[in-house]
């Protein structure tokens, strides 16, 4: 039965199916309206990394609600968020990064940070450094500002985003960005890179970071690391930008943030970022009535000190071993798995089609559904489906993901399990 709700991202003539409707979630398992239980191999929407229904988060939620309400961050702090920025301070590097400004959302960080970077090139006295750059097959939100920088097509000329002050270039390809640099280096203003593109989960390489991060300290443009996806020990370390050779001027975090209970996010700049506008007492011009609000930033401190607590980065770690061991043997035995990419929790399986095709669009569709059917929930990919458990699964339950994988493949070419590989 429809409903008055129009949910993001899925035809009307889908709405109002009980098969997606999510009426409880406990563990790393939702429960739907049509009395299903199935395995959450998505970590909600990448956001929940210590499993659902996690207690002390809830009562930290819970107090904030009774005793902050609503306290707010515009024009006013809030001791909730005045704790929720000095405990991801720590988490993020207080020897590098000097401030936090929280927000709604990822695609609302990826337009405050936009705004932070020119803001700041204007106060060095360089206000031509206006052009942000990004990576083709990059997703950073879809608000207007995160729409313009997202580097795949998703109807951009259709919605009027303008793009005119956004350069894309290829991911990996240091050839391509030291020649943008070469043309207009002196105009740009900053590099925005997901550590782990997250449409494609394709890893930035060694070799590119280290080109990029020496770039960045000849040339003057800022490094701004969109961590919304990598972040919370998503590929192996709290922050994925933790191993790269030096630090980005700028980390953008949502997601597992708040382990997916209240919508947040934040914008976590360098000392030096800070200097510049405490020196000319700047404002920058952004705000939002809930972000730094106080349950969502008690929601921050609570998850911060629960990844603690349960040692996830480390627990992320023996799943990412085992989930990267399965995929690696499902490559090589499957006939419909042609490869695969991504880092920790955080995986792509590239998947052929009939004929040796990369899989089509309503392939993906097809096999997300009969995965769906042997009992798990996966994520579609280009031309394949993504695994992206939460950090806290057991072994059965990698083992579990798996096999309701495999079943769903051999759904898609039912001989799909006896043919040869080619």
């Amino acid at each position: 039965m429809s409903s008055a709700l129009w949910p993001y991202l899925i035809p009307p003539s889908t709405h109002g199916d009980d098969a997606n409707c999510a009426v409880s979630a406990r563990g790393h398992r939702i429960t739907f309206a049509d009395g299903s239980e199935v395995l959450d191999a998505d970590s909600g929407l990448w956001n929940v990394q210590i499993g659902y229904g996690n207690e002390a988060i809830a009562a930290a939620v819970t107090e904030a609600a009774v005793n902050g309400s609503y306290l707010h961050s515009f024009r006013f702090e809030n001791t909730y968020a005045r704790k929720a920025a000095d405990d991801l301070l720590q988490v993020c590097g207080p020897e590098h990064y000097g401030r936090v400004m929280l927000a709604g959302g990822g695609g609302v960080a990826n337009d405050a940070a936009m705004k932070l970077v020119r803001h700041y090139h204007a106060l060095k006295g360089s206000p031509q450094r206006n052009l942000v750059v990004a990576l083709r097959g990059s997703f950073h939100g879809l608000t207007f500002g995160g729409f313009a920088l997202t580097g795949e097509d998703l109807g951009q000329r259709v919605y009027g985003v303008d793009q005119r002050l956004i350069r894309h270039v290829t991911p990996n390809d240091v050839g391509e960005l030291k020649d943008l640099i070469a043309r207009s280096g002196r105009q740009i203003a900053a590099v925005v890179v997901e550590p782990v593109l997250g449409t494609g989960t394709i890893p930035l390489t060694d070799d590119y970071l280290a080109e990029l991060v020496r770039l960045r300290d000849e040339t003057g443009f800022l490094l701004v690391a969109d961590e919304v996806a990598t972040g919370f020990g998503r590929t192996g370390t709290f922050f994925a930008s933790q191993t790269w050779p030096g630090r980005p001027d700028v980390l953008l975090s949502s997601k597992g943030l708040t382990n997916g209970t209240c919508p947040a996010s934040a914008v976590v700049f360098s000392q030096e970022i800070a200097d510049a506008f405490t020196g000319h007492d700047a404002i920058l011009t952004h705000a939002e009535t809930q972000g730094g609000s106080s349950i969502p930033a008690a929601a921050i401190s609570a998850a911060i000190a629960e990844m603690r607590r349960l040692d996830a980065v480390v627990a992320g770690r023996r799943v990412a071993a085992r989930l990267e061991a399965a995929i690696a043997d499902l490559v090589e035995r499957h006939p419909l798995v042609t490869g695969s990419s991504g880092r920790g929790c955080f995986h792509t399986l590239h998947i052929g089609g009939p004929g040796g095709h990369r899989l089509s669009p309503p392939g993906v569709a097809h096999l997300v559904a009969a995965i769906r059917k042997a009992g798990a929930i996966v994520h579609p990919g280009p031309a394949g489906i993504q695994l992206v458990p939460s950090l806290t699964y057991s072994d059965a339950e990698v083992d579990e993901l798996m096999t309701c994988v495999e079943s769903g493949l051999n759904a898609l070419v039912p001989s799909a399990a006896s043919a040869p590989r080619h």
